[in-house]
């Protein structure tokens, strides 16, 4: 079992930086892969980036490409994600979810655990 805290949402300005993190109970945590998916009202929830658990491969969303990086700290069982020039259309609610695979996948079906959120607004 692994239970996901996410943390770090709140408000910015277009063009602004924030960074979440992802805090992982269990020592396990090491050996999954993790990903960012996030949900903005009255949308489906979608694929933001994900890392495997040996953080040697990454991957990113064409829309958030060159602006987030996903990171994660094995030792500290926590998963990061940093976002910068963030505009308007990146507010939603942040989801870090793991997988017992280990093998990252963009669909949120092969994620087994999964954070409560944390909200994202970014102001015009």
């Amino acid at each position: 079992q692994v239970q996901l805290v996410e943390s770090g949402g709140g408000l910015v300005q277009a063009g602004g930086s924030l960074r979440l993190s992802c805090a992982a109970s269990g020592r396990t945590f090491s050996s999954y892969a993790m990903a960012w998916f996030r949900q903005a009202p009255g949308k489906e929830r979608e694929f933001v980036a994900a890392i495997t658990y040996t953080s040697i491969t990454t991957y990113y969303a064409n829309s958030v490409k060159g602006r987030f990086t996903i990171s994660r700290d094995n030792a500290k069982t926590t998963g990061y994600l940093r976002m910068s020039s963030l505009k308007p259309e990146d507010t939603a609610v942040y989801y870090c979810a793991a997988s017992a695979r280990g093998v990252p996948s963009r669909s949120a079906d092969d994620y087994t655990y999964w954070g409560q959120g944390t909200q994202v607004t970014v102001s015009s």
